[in-house]
């Protein structure tokens, strides 16, 4: 954002404050200052007049002037195309010292005496404001003729870049950075109300009709002007030329400009666009179009309101009658527009994105009357004006809790104050507690942390007076410890197993998350403004950033990628939770000796196994996953303790091809249900343990799960556990196969005989043949 102190002067009285001192004020209240220039205008540059220019007798393009400086007049030979008779400028006399080291003396041209010359901006160390000698007029101030110029400040003046943050768009005009400046010097911003004789007008109903669709959240107002003999400030094209922003004709510099000055968004339109053939009523409907976007439209569009206008509807006249218009649109819903369907915008849509000013009289009223003061135009009474329904912010903070957050006490009054001059309304519901209304244009205030940081930042951190540093010890032994010891153990383990860890943003890209199928955020719990296109949301799995950085890894070269992350993640309702997910791809191992330079893949059972060398037992119960990652035939539920924790799964080949890798796997678990805590001693029997195979004949379709939960149902005295250790069929068996089970029995009392395991063996296959009918093979 750039500014100029002449500029700011025009919003609020600046008397007293050096630029220094201002720059040293933006920087303590966060508008971070860039850079500052400074314009000094060289001594012996002073005001004149061009009392008479005739045509030079040997020289074409060269005029001879007599121009009156004061004390004198002065015969000055000029080649500027724009001179002429009656035209108050800007002359360096003899012996100035221009700034291009250049000494004026006199001299003759083409034989004719010059004693001087008349400046263009650029001599005189100014920015490129117009082609030819600067033209004077009444926006540049009072002054006199033989006056020098740096004596007038809107010459000799300072202007100031500021770096603004993404939710400061009430600071992008020279408006919001005087009310900032209003708060920080307990200065009122100047009176700018302009008295309007709307009784001796025209009114604009007479000429323009409005009609437009419900529910489009956005505010407009016109207004109409005959346009006539107007022109372009000076002042107007040197701040344009200052801010470097320039537009093609004069109606539309003027437009920027007083967007830039009171930070309101305006619009001309050509007036004749809006009316039918050989009809004087210009007729204006607000729809929603085809994006969904708020749409201005007569015949054909005439622009998308707060994003680009057509070209067809601007003013391309000198005369004639023009509609202004001035319109608010939130910021939030203007930049979620944009991400579901984006379209070409315009120079204004910075702007409407980061919040422009809905106080859209203040705006609309600032540039007409430049107009008026500027041409002979004349302005039709009235406005033709829609709004759509707003509630105030509010938000309810005691004194106590802004002391505590600012960590000193402030005065209540000084709290009032500068709330008052930032443009929030303040009531007090009881002695030590304040209702705040947030004013429209600071829709990044939400909270009441927000509202104690405006006041540190107004009060100057460097004035909050510093506290002597105490010292207690308290038991750091709470579930934040115990929360951050648990992360460190696993990630720990996870490193010890051979997996290195990737961590990254907690956004992710929409468009991935869509296409496999993955929750997203509710539309209106959207990022408003995302860093780039490829991190647009919050993220709803580990899995895509793991596979992204897996890819990366496997275009490096490496063979075998072990990848885990341990991070937060964020449902549709933006509710947050944490979540630990490990990946693995490629070979087992790396190529030696011992595999002849030959390692095999990772497989189902072997990446199962990595993961209970992480997180300890857990089982394995058939499974669907929600999204298209995984392979169809090769995914698993896990379970700790029969509690379903996560996922476990081959990626599909497809996904597998498009991030150009092997084999690989991949798991996802609740990290809050993952186990542990303080490791309990439990005895064990000292006397000896024994094994036995049964081989079980089951048809091929049967889960293990129902072979499982019969076994456990069936209580069978002294089975401490059991696992499957071979599967076999073949064409003899038909559709059956058969299944071998590993059953480990220890008594806490004695031995077991040979009695005892046969009868427990008898207990299982009865129970075995009751409930599913199967049998040993």
């Amino acid at each position: 954002m750039i500014v100029t102190k002449s500029w700011l002067n025009e919003w609020i009285d600046l008397d007293g404050i050096s630029t220094e001192d201002l720059a040293k004020t933006f920087n303590s209240i966060g508008l971070e200052v860039d850079s500052i220039k400074s314009y000094e205008i060289p001594n012996k540059i002073i005001f004149g007049r061009v009392i008479e220019c005739e045509s030079h007798p040997d020289a074409d393009k060269l005029n001879i002037c007599q121009v009156d400086i004061g004390t004198s007049t002065r015969q000055i030979v000029c080649g500027a195309s724009n001179v002429r008779a009656g035209l108050d400028v800007i002359v360096a006399t003899i012996g100035a010292v221009m700034p291009s080291g250049m000494v004026i003396k006199p001299v003759k041209l083409r034989g004719v005496e010059s004693e001087g010359m008349i400046c263009s901006a650029v001599e005189i160390g100014l920015e490129d404001a117009q082609d030819g000698i600067v033209e004077l007029d009444s926006s540049v101030g009072k002054y006199k003729l033989g006056q020098e110029v740096c004596e007038n400040p809107i010459f000799s003046d300072d202007l100031i870049e500021i770096e603004l943050t993404a939710n400061r768009g009430d600071c992008l005009s020279i408006r919001g950075v005087a009310r900032d400046l209003s708060a920080a010097y307990d200065r009122p911003l100047k009176d700018r109300n302009i008295k309007d004789e709307e009784e001796k007008r025209v009114g604009i109903g007479r000429i323009l009709t409005l009609s437009h669709e419900a529910n489009l959240d956005v505010n407009l107002r016109y207004k109409a002007i005959d346009l006539k003999d107007f022109n372009l400030p000076f002042i107007v094209k040197l701040r344009l030329a200052q801010i470097q922003d320039k537009r093609g004709t004069d109606i539309e510099s003027i437009m920027l400009y007083a967007t830039h000055s009171s930070g309101v968004i305006l619009r001309a339109y050509n007036y004749g666009f809006f009316c039918e053939e050989n009809k004087t009523l210009a007729k204006i409907e607000l729809v929603s179009d085809d994006n969904g976007y708020a749409s201005i439209m007569s015949k054909e569009k005439a622009s998308t309101v707060g994003i680009v206008q057509e070209d067809a509807s601007k003013v391309t006249y000198d005369e004639g009658t023009v509609l202004i218009e001035a319109s608010y649109i939130p910021p939030d819903i203007i930049s979620r527009k944009m991400q579901e369907s984006k379209i070409p915008a315009g120079p204004m849509y910075y702007r409407t994105s980061r919040g422009s000013e809905p106080e859209l009289d203040q705006g609309l009223d600032f540039c007409l009357n430049l107009i008026e003061l500027n041409s002979d135009s004349l302005l039709f009474g009235g406005s033709i004006e829609l709004g759509n329904s707003y509630e105030d912010k509010i938000i309810s903070v005691s004194i106590k809790e802004i002391d505590e957050i600012i960590g000193a006490d402030v005065d209540r009054v000084k709290i009032t104050k500068i709330l008052k001059n930032l443009g929030f309304g303040t009531t007090k519901s009881s002695a030590d507690n304040f209702v705040i209304s947030v004013p429209r244009f600071r829709h990044d205030i939400s909270h009441k942390q927000d509202i104690a940081e405006e006041i540190v930042r107004l009060i100057g951190i460097d004035n909050i007076p510093s506290k002597a540093f105490t010292f207690t010890e308290d038991n750091r032994l709470k579930d934040d410890y115990f929360s951050y010891k648990k992360r460190q153990d696993y990630r720990h383990k996870a490193a010890y197993n051979g997996f290195f860890e990737s961590v990254h943003f907690v956004f992710d890209e929409k468009k991935v998350l869509q296409e496999y199928g993955f929750e997203i955020l509710d539309e209106e719990l959207e990022l408003l403004n995302p860093i780039v296109n490829t991190l647009d949301t919050l993220r709803s799995t580990l899995f895509t950033g793991l596979l992204k950085a897996a890819s990366n890894n496997s275009k490096n070269g490496y063979s075998s990628i072990k990848l885990f992350e341990v991070g937060s993640l964020f449902n549709s309702k933006r509710e947050e939770s944490v979540k630990m997910a490990m990946l693995f791809s490629g070979d087992r191992e790396s190529e030696n000796l011992s595999n002849s330079g030959k390692p095999k893949k990772v497989d189902f059972g072997f990446f199962a196994q990595k993961i209970s060398d992480i997180i300890g037992e857990f089982e394995l119960r058939e499974f669907k996953t929600s999204h298209s990652l995984s392979h169809i035939y090769q995914t698993a539920e896990v379970l700790i303790d029969g509690e379903s924790v996560g996922e476990l799964f081959r990626v599909h080949p497809t996904v597998e091809d498009a991030y150009d890798l092997d084999l690989t796997y991949m798991c996802e678990l609740d990290f809050e249900k993952l186990p542990y805590g303080l490791k309990t001693a439990v005895k064990t029997s000292k006397y000896q343990a024994s094994f036995k195979d049964l081989s079980l004949i089951m048809p091929q379709e049967m889960n293990y799960e129902k072979v499982k939960t019969t076994i456990n149902s069936a209580d069978v005295n002294n089975l401490v556990r059991f696992y499957p250790v071979d599967k076999y069929s073949d064409e003899s068996l038909g559709e059956n196969m058969s299944l071998s089970i590993r059953f480990v029995l220890q008594s806490d009392d004695k031995t077991l005989e040979e009695e005892d395991i046969t009868t427990a063996m008898d207990s299982i296959l009865d129970s075995l043949k009751s409930e599913l009918g199967i049998g040993l093979r």
